[in-house]
């Protein structure tokens, strides 16, 4: 049995990261989980220059999972080469920095910085404001989704994995615009937005208002939209959204997503990702695959 995952012609051990934003750059998480048996360690968001985030609260539990405006808070380019970089190479995974920002020059300048740096993958996390669309995210139109991914090709010299917002008429489309500019793999689903109210106070929970729902709750939703987007793209599709445990992966995986990402569940059970290899693994092993390519999309 052979876990082993090719992302755009990088090899992951197995077909299990973690979602931005909720595991940080590893640290957090290391003693709680061996990094060297993940497939590879997706890292909060980097931006040019480090971001406050938003103000407090932003976090809230919903049924079914959490609500989250942090606002991709961040230390910025400089602190993470200098910090989180040499930490992750400690380790046997693969790296793939998430990257955010206002701008397509932010984006391209954080993209640009990394050319020279020993990471695997980049992220880019197009649900970012637009500042120059009256603050409309990239992710929701699909001529900014591709201009932004064309842009961003422009300067990477590892393989770009574009992230999609569900935030859209439809995630086909959106699939197909990054495509278009060149993405060389497609990472979904981002937060779906939500809101939630305090009816004994009788104001907003979040200081934002509107935040990032993630969790169980949002699961059929995103295997869903895995499975129209693989279905639409050539390009490697990875999977994520309220994977909480092993069938909840494979799921992902016979719809069309050729590696997974787990994300708010690592906050409710630091060790879970560790389980999900496991239980892949184990399926595998039951059901007579060989490889996870064997599985990939099998659902027709």
């Amino acid at each position: 049995m052979n876990m082993k995952v090719n992302i755009a012609g990088i090899e992951w051990k197995n077909p299990v990261t973690v979602a931005s934003g909720t595991f940080g750059s590893g640290a957090e998480f290391e003693e709680f989980v061996d990094l060297n048996r993940l497939g590879a360690v997706t890292t909060k968001g980097v931006a040019n220059v480090p971001w406050e985030g938003n103000p407090t609260p932003r976090v809230a539990e919903t049924y079914g999972g959490m609500m989250n405006a942090v606002g991709l808070q961040n230390p910025g380019i400089d602190v993470f080469c200098e910090r989180d970089i040499p930490f992750l190479r400690r380790y046997d995974t693969r790296i793939i920095v998430n990257v955010c920002g206002r701008s397509a020059e932010d984006y391209c300048e954080v993209v640009e910085r990394l050319a020279d740096e020993d990471v695997d993958m980049l992220e880019i996390n197009i649900s970012c404001p637009n500042v120059k669309e009256g603050g409309i995210a990239f992710g929701q139109n699909p001529k900014a989704a591709e201009e932004i991914t064309k842009a961003v090709k422009k300067y990477a010299r590892q393989p770009v994995i574009m992230k999609l917002s569900p935030n859209v008429t439809s995630i086909a489309e959106m699939a197909k615009a990054v495509e278009a500019g060149g993405a060389d793999a497609v990472s979904l689903i981002n937060t779906i937005t939500g809101m939630k109210i305090d009816i004994r106070r009788k104001t907003f929970v979040l200081a934002n208002r509107t935040g990032g729902v993630s969790g169980p709750a949002i699961h059929p939703i995103a295997v869903r939209m895995v499975y129209e987007a693989a279905h639409a793209v050539k390009v490697p599709v990875i999977g994520m959204g309220g994977i909480a445990k092993a069938e909840d992966a494979i799921e992902m995986l016979l719809a069309g997503a050729s590696a997974v990402s787990v994300g708010t569940a690592n906050f409710h059970d630091p060790a879970v990702t560790m389980e999900i290899v496991d239980g892949i693994g184990a399926y595998m092993k039951e059901q007579g695959f060989g490889t996870v390519s064997e599985m990939v999309g099998i659902i027709g």
